[in-house]
């Protein structure tokens, strides 16, 4: 059962190993809605995301036997990296199993932390199930990502803190994957202040929680995808839907597509090129023959034309980077793909880092990549380095940064020029 003394003891524990995420006021976004909008920048703790509070709670919580078995869990990354330095900050092993399309650089994130990574299965659920098995075989005590009251009261330290900073909070809006941050969240939220709204925001590829609302049960979806790596869930906690159907008040339901279209405008944009987008295979042929761009990302899902001949075509007059986008997981369409000219062949769902780094990648070897561009340099102090270079980790200020060879390679070379290393 979650209570309120529970949620105090949480709030006071994970700030022995949380950085402190202040309200940032939004302009812009409170300009677009007419209200005042805050955000709560959780990416800016240690391993990158608010799952490191739920990871440390839950282990708090455990005798030193459950401990010295040894501990593992299944994710998408965000949790495995959170277990990974809860467990490390305990003292004690971990073994995390994460979906084989987990991107190489939470995985990677994960190991840095002293964490064993085992690879298994395309989706969480997958990865889930052979965790439970290992934790069977081998006497491990399982820390679920979401479907655990434990590690939602850790997660649920966000709306202490939330309140605490702004007492006049109305409404909260909190993304749903398994549903232990909206469970924790929204629960605190009500007993704080009743009168506060809790929206969620969920994939529509992967609306577990809103299927489960309807049917009021838990469902298993056939299917989650979407570009929230972290929320490709099928089938939410059992554990966390009633406190959702009691406290939530809504959830907003968000289409990948326009979205991912919309991310990469305004992120390259942001980054100084010039981004066009086209809805069809006919605009977006018309679109790369006039502005001969500097890279192309193609859905091969585009109506009124095969992907395959917008490639073809292109190919025949320019070797502008093509990076193509697919749904479907087919291994002979990657190869016709490439074979024809295409760059890289990327499947959905994609997470957005791994997507701006294929970018970058891309760019490079083309020497089309803009090298004035915040796309392509890292803000970094050349002094107080660690470099580890068999690992291309660079640490500034105790903050870790894992860097493609070619940026690890500048970045070394600044710094030991400047005599700080």
């Amino acid at each position: 059962m979650m209570t309120l003394e529970k949620f105090e003891e949480a709030s006071e524990l994970v700030k022995k190993v949380t950085n402190p995420t202040k309200l940032v006021f939004s302009e812009y976004l409170s300009t677009q809605t007419g209200a005042k909008v805050y955000l709560k920048p959780e990416n800016m703790q240690h391993t990158g995301a608010y799952k490191i509070r739920g990871a440390y709670y839950k282990i708090s919580t455990l005798t030193e036997e459950e401990r010295n078995r040894g501990l593992i869990t299944a994710s998408a990354g965000n949790h495995a990296q959170g277990v990974a330095f809860a467990a490390r900050e305990f003292g004690c092993k971990a073994t995390i199993v994460m979906p084989t399309v987990t991107p190489l650089i939470k995985v990677n994130r994960t190991k840095s932390y002293g964490a064993e990574v085992v690879l298994h299965g395309d989706v969480y659920d997958d990865a889930y199930q052979y965790a439970c098995k290992l934790a069977e075989e081998n006497g491990y005590t399982f820390v679920h990502p979401f479907n655990d009251l434990d590690v939602a009261t850790g997660q649920g330290s966000i709306a202490m803190e939330i309140v605490q900073e702004l007492p006049t909070v109305d409404y909260i809006l909190v993304p749903i994957g398994g549903g232990g941050l909206i469970t924790g969240v929204s629960t605190l939220a009500k007993m704080l202040n009743p009168k506060i709204k809790v929206i969620g925001v969920e994939p529509a590829g992967a609306a577990s929680m809103t299927a489960a609302l309807k049917a009021g049960e838990v469902v298993e979806l056939d299917s989650a995808n979407t570009i929230a790596d972290g929320t490709a869930v099928k089938e939410v906690g059992d554990q966390n839907l009633p406190y959702v159907q009691e406290n939530v008040d809504d959830i907003l339901l968000v289409e990948d597509e326009p979205n991912i279209c919309n991310f990469i405008t305004a992120t390259l944009s942001a980054h100084d090129y010039r981004v066009s987008q086209a809805h069809t295979g006919k605009d977006a042929l018309s679109i790369i023959t006039s502005q001969c761009p500097d890279l192309i990302l193609l859905d091969l899902g585009l109506p009124d034309m095969d992907g395959m001949e917008i490639i073809r075509q292109v190919r025949t007059w320019a070797s502008i980077p093509i990076i193509v986008i697919s749904a479907r997981i087919q291994e002979q369409e990657k190869v016709k793909a490439l074979d024809l000219g295409a760059d890289d062949y990327l499947t959905k769902p994609i997470g957005t880092s791994e997507l701006l780094a294929r970018i970058r990648t891309a760019m490079r070897h083309s020497n089309r990549l803009n090298t004035d561009s915040l796309l392509y340099k890292r803000p970094f102090q050349a002094k107080d380095l660690v470099i580890d270079f068999d690992k291309h980790l660079v640490t500034v200020g105790g903050q870790e940064t894992h860097l493609t060879q070619n940026e690890f390679k500048i970045i070394a070379l600044l710094a030991k020029n400047s005599g700080r290393v």
